[in-house]
């Protein structure tokens, strides 16, 4: 299971050094790919083959289906942590997320999140301000 917030540095190469606790999880392998959040999801082989199993059995006779495939299935890369700790991040991916040097890693349960700094401080703002409307809301039994 990954948690926490770390923040870190993309180099000139692309490659991100993972935090040290997270290294032993994505040892045997892991996928990078796109989110719908703007950053990029990375999965251990295992939990990366079990969503691809999943959505493998959904129906491709609906287009929302198959462009939800293209999307996190097509845009998938394989890696590996290197034996100084880091990932490399394809220019397609890194362009994607609008990573450029200052990230954030963040570990959600089965998977990591990596945003560009700027993006994930703006998202963050904004889910703080969701948070305190939906507070004030719920005053009114909404």
């Amino acid at each position: 299971m990954f948690f926490g917030e770390h923040h870190h540095s993309l180099d000139e190469k692309g490659r991100i050094i993972l935090p040290a606790k997270f290294r032993e999880a994505l040892a045997d392998g892991l996928f990078v790919t796109k989110s719908f959040d703007n950053c990029l999801l990375v999965y251990t082989r295992k939990d990366w083959f079990e969503l691809v199993d999943r959505v493998n059995s959904l129906p491709t006779t609906k287009a929302s289906v198959r462009n939800f495939q293209r999307f996190l299935v097509g845009s998938a890369v394989e890696g590996e942590v290197s034996r100084q700790g880091r990932i490399s991040i394809p220019q397609n991916l890194r362009e994607f997320a609008g990573l450029d040097r200052d990230i954030v890693i963040i570990g959600v349960a089965n998977k990591l999140e990596i945003w560009a700094k700027e993006r994930y401080e703006k998202y963050i703002a904004s889910a703080e301000q969701a948070a305190e409307i939906a507070e004030e809301i719920a005053e009114f039994g909404v």
